[in-house]
């Protein structure tokens, strides 16, 4: 897998859910970013939980094998009203940071607002608008759909927009 310092390489950036994953992949040239590909893992509320994570875990991976990326973004745990809608996002999260450590891909982690504050300028920003700025600063013709897919693709941004240390 190529490094980040390669004259290009591929994030993933992943907003996790049990329901929807959201995923992109985006390649970095230099200051040039793109979009390579994007879309959502989605589970049914009717299979067992453990069957829903084991579907996230498989499908993940095989999106690891056919995109490469180098380097992967995925945003923090964040609940403000419902806790226990946290739980089964928690775990959703624990499969795909597993996931990518079996694959052997670094993974970083940004807070919604560092998301937020990477691509619009401003850690309060709406949902609307980090969605647009996503879609200016890959270059799409629309805001990708369905919104995890955008909110993945924001995440990969973010990750690209912020240093290594």
């Amino acid at each position: 897998m190529p490094a980040r310092d390669a004259s290009s390489y591929r994030i993933i950036g992943v907003d996790p859910g049990l329901a929807a994953t959201g995923w992109g992949v985006i390649e970095v040239q230099g200051q040039q970013i793109r979009c390579v590909s994007y879309n959502c893992v989605e589970t049914k509320a009717d299979v067992p939980r453990a069957e829903r994570l084991f579907s996230i875990y498989k499908a993940f991976w095989s999106v690891l094998q056919e995109y490469q990326p180098a380097e992967s973004a995925i945003e923090t745990l964040y609940f403000a009203k419902n806790v226990s809608s946290a739980i089964p996002v928690a775990e959703a999260r624990g499969v795909l940071c597993m996931t990518l450590a079996q694959y052997g891909i670094p993974v970083r982690e940004f807070s919604p607002n560092a998301i937020k504050q990477a691509v619009v300028g401003r850690g309060m920003a709406g949902k609307s608008q980090v969605q647009e700025l996503v879609r200016i600063l890959l270059g799409l013709n629309s805001i990708p759909k369905p919104d995890h897919a955008a909110d993945a693709l924001g995440v990969a941004v973010c990750c690209a927009h912020t240093p290594v240390f």
